[in-house]
């Protein structure tokens, strides 16, 4: 259902870098800067990085991206701790979503609840 989405963040080129290294173990990299604007993908820009204008503040968004098998979570999840993202809950089973829902929340450089999902059992 979603194209896209956009989030407002501090510092563009810190979260980039963070992005970088969270989104390769799922298949994601950067795909186009624009002025200020850094988008990540797959093949397309789903994900989009915008500076926060000077009359507002970051808030904190909650973002989950799929991740093909319970590697690339524990992947992801250790690339995050190693870019000096903390960690809200390591790679894990979450029953109560669903049986098979193994996901793995960090927090991003400005607080974002950034999470990878894996579905399949």
């Amino acid at each position: 259902m979603l194209d896209h989405i956009a989030i407002q963040v501090r510092d563009v080129a810190a979260c980039a870098d963070f992005y970088d290294a969270v989104l390769a173990p799922l298949g994601g990299k950067r795909t186009k800067e624009f002025g200020d604007f850094v988008s990540f993908g797959t093949t397309g820009h789903s994900l989009w990085l915008v500076p926060v204008d000077e009359d507002s503040k970051a808030r904190e968004v909650h973002l989950a991206f799929a991740a093909a098998d319970r590697v690339a979570v524990d992947a992801f999840h250790a690339a995050a701790v190693a870019a000096g993202a903390e960690s809200l809950h390591a790679p894990q089973l979450w029953p109560q979503y669903h049986e098979s829902y193994y996901g793995a929340f960090v927090r991003d450089p400005d607080g974002n609840n950034v999470e990878a999902v894996c579905h399949a059992p």
